[in-house]
Order: structure tokens, then sequence, then C-alpha cells
């Protein structure tokens, strides 16, 4: 005769309030060998943030205290040396170049460095800035529109400059000649909109724009809004051209039988 089966007994999990969901009830039913093991990299952030969606939060609140602090205002440059040395230090700082008039242009070396001689040119205006590929937003354009006198700015491959950007460039329009916004990804035909204030502008860039849907038909505009200005968008125009010659040669050509 067989001996009798033990009683199976179940017993229903306990939640421990001092863990976490799923998390906390693995590790109470791990092994008491691995518990007492130090914990690697991935552990460490598993405490530390409850899911993937904290991390990211924390990851993008990160990034934008970063980008606020590189576009925060020199206020005590600007009130000891004045707003062309604020302005002109600003971009140094991001990695641009900076020319004031009847100077030489002045770039930071490799490793972001610059000379702090500019500072004594406090009297003598910025004509010129080259802000290409600098993590500028809408907040560092207050350094920016304090250079009454700029008449060249430079902001192509800029990825913070948006179409809000250029609707604050119209201080600027008494003094500025040229702008390039080339390969700027967040700006459209709504910010090329706004720039009908700018009516002194001799040269303006808006190639390679990849919000702006239709490239052809915006320049053309751009060129009615500014008509002393000359848009650089050739490719643009020769694809808008190219377009416009396919469709009249599938118009006229003939149906096949």
């Amino acid at each position: 005769m067989a001996a009798p089966r033990a009683p199976l007994h179940l017993v229903a999990p306990r939640w421990n309030a001092g863990t976490r969901g799923i998390r906390g009830l693995s590790r109470a039913a791990a092994p008491e060998g691995n518990q007492k093991k130090g914990r690697s990299l991935l552990q460490f952030l598993a405490d530390r943030f409850y899911d993937v969606q904290a991390l990211r939060e924390y990851l993008l609140r990160k990034q934008a205290w970063k980008m606020h602090q590189k576009n925060r205002p020199f206020t005590y440059i600007r009130e000891r040396y004045g707003p062309y040395a604020a302005g002109a230090y600003f971009i140094l700082k991001l990695g641009g170049a900076v020319k004031f008039q009847g100077k030489e242009w002045i770039r930071s070396n490799a490793r972001g460095h610059f000379s702090l001689d500019f500072l004594k040119l406090q009297t003598v205006p910025v004509e010129a800035v080259d802000a290409s590929g600098c993590a500028v937003n809408y907040q560092g354009l207050d350094s920016l529109l304090a250079l009454k006198e700029l008449q060249v700015l430079w902001l192509q491959r800029c990825p913070h400059v948006d179409d809000w950007c250029l609707s604050r460039l119209h201080p600027l329009a008494s003094s500025l000649q040229e702008l390039s916004l080339a390969g700027c990804p967040k700006i459209s035909e709504r910010g090329l909109a706004c720039l009908h204030h700018l009516q002194n502008l001799r040269k303006l860039d808006i190639s390679d724009l990849p919000a702006v849907s239709n490239p052809g038909l915006t320049q053309i505009l751009v060129e009615e809004m500014l008509p002393d200005c000359k848009v650089v968008g050739a490719d643009w125009a020769r694809g808008l051209k190219v377009g416009q010659e396919e469709q009249y040669q599938d118009i006229t050509s003939p149906i096949p039988a």
C-alpha cells in the first residue's frame, strides 16, 4: 500500500509595502544567497528609478536644465562691460564667433577657450555673429537682440532655432542685412513668414529646411515678401521647375494605344 501524500499548502504571496511592484516580489522570492551579493549597476538603477518613464523624465529635465544654463544671460558682464561684450561672450561660450566693427573675427580654440581682450571693446558694436551649429534657443536670443548694429547673423544648422525664434528678430530690422538659416530642422513656412519685418535684408539663405513642406513655392513667396533680398535656395527652385516640366510632359505626351 502506497504511503499517503503530504498535503499541498498554497500560500498567497504577501505584498511588502517596502518594495515596489513585481520587482519587490521577485526580490522576496530570490534565494537568500543571491540577496547577499553586491548590487550591479542595473540593480542600482532599478532601485533608483521606478520605471523607464521616470528615467526618461529625469533625463529630459536634466537636458532642459543644461539648455537653460547655456542660454542664460550674462547679466554681470552686461552691467560691467555693456551689451556688446555680453553678446560676444555668450556666442563664444557656445562655440561660435563674433566680429566687432573694424576688427578681426574672434573664435574659441579647439578646447573652447578664448581670450577676454574683447572686453576692452565696450563701445565698439558687434557687426557679425557666426552661431552655426550652436545651441541657441528662444531664451538665448536675448543676448543677440541687444546688438542693435548687427548686420550679419549666421544660424545655420542650429538644432533649437524654430519658428518662435524667427518671430523675435524684428528688433534687428534696421541693421540686419544678411541672415542664414540653412539646415535648421525646426524652421517651417510659418517662421519664414515672420521675416517680413526685415526689409533691409540683402541676403537670406533658407536652403535645406526639412520642416518646409513645399520648398519651391516657399522660396517664391519669400522673394515676393522681401523684394530687395537675394534668397539662396537654388535647389528648391530647380526642383520646382523640374516638377513643372515633368507635369507638362505628362499632359502633352500622347496616350498609348
